[in-house]
């Protein structure tokens, strides 16, 4: 049986309209990491609940930086946002370089022969950066293979903040989440969680755009939570939903907005998804 594509562009809006009047934000997964690539990783590992990104990683966050900076979006991000798993912190990293090089620095240089952040010149007042609790992966079994014996996850947020580029982290920032969700968090916690971050974060900045670099299931609720009625199935390492909605400003400085769309369809940057009708179908 063949399925209808999830191309079909259910809840995407792709206007071409001015951009001065929208909020956007993008909800981006990490890069490659390591315990999946090396199976021996985890076993040798310190810290075997957090990898980092290979090599492929972060050249993948930085292409992908680049994409967005160059030909995918067409407005600047203001802010991002970071869980603090060291993938995402490296993920982030080579992505806010790419969005701050400086202008003419990626000229006619293609992107093999400059996949990484390495040597790059960039702006570090285009984009303030900040570690959300919120963002986390989802802490439970399912996707943490070996959590901390003693439930001390070890952030050094201090230390984190060292790996994000220079001049970029916001240490201002008043996070939504103040620590590490509890532990066997319930999948239907963690989606509730992701959804109220990535709302409550635009609605805290709601004349900025934003870059959220955060975890698979994350970038799956924000594609399920604003394209209602279909189930995501795979999520792409650095693939990101893109959404936008309208803002303006009323009286006494206060901000008025239009509901969430998709500005690029989300099959088209490593999403994959199906209509609940077709999956109904399928199993019965």
């Amino acid at each position: 049986m063949s399925l209808p594509s999830a191309a079909a562009g259910v809840g995407v809006d792709v206007s071409g309209e001015d951009s001065d009047r929208f909020q956007h934000v993008i909800v981006m997964r990490h890069g490659d990491r390591i315990d999946n690539f090396e199976p021996m990783w985890s076993a040798n590992a310190e810290r075997p609940w957090d990898p980092p990104l290979v090599e492929e990683g972060r050249m993948r966050a930085f292409c992908t930086g680049r994409k967005l900076r160059e030909c995918r979006v067409g407005f600047p991000i203001h802010r991002a946002f970071v869980s603090p798993f060291l993938r995402c912190i490296q993920t982030a990293h080579e992505a806010v370089v790419a969005l701050c090089a400086v202008d003419g620095d990626l000229d006619g240089i293609d992107e093999l022969d400059r996949a990484c952040s390495d040597g790059i010149n960039f702006d570090p007042s285009k984009i303030k950066v900040a570690i959300e609790y919120g963002l986390c992966e989802m802490i439970n079994r399912e996707t943490i293979r070996m959590p901390p014996k003693d439930g001390d996850w070890g952030f050094n947020i201090s230390e984190l903040e060292a790996m994000l580029p220079a001049g970029t982290v916001n240490h201002s920032v008043d996070c939504l989440y103040k620590e590490v969700p509890h532990w066997e968090e319930t999948l239907l916690a963690s989606r509730s969680r992701y959804e109220q971050v990535i709302l409550g974060l635009a609605n805290k900045y709601p004349l900025e755009n934003l870059l959220l670099v955060t975890h698979g299931e994350g970038v799956g609720v924000s594609v399920s939570t604003f394209m209602k009625d279909v189930t995501v199935y795979e999520v792409e390492y650095c693939a990101y939903s893109g959404l936008r909605r309208s803002v303006s400003l009323e009286g006494k400085g206060s901000v008025i907005h239009g509901n969430f769309k998709f500005f690029i369809n989300p099959s088209q940057t490593g999403i994959r998804y199906l209509p609940n009708s077709c999956l109904s179908y399928a199993s019965s």
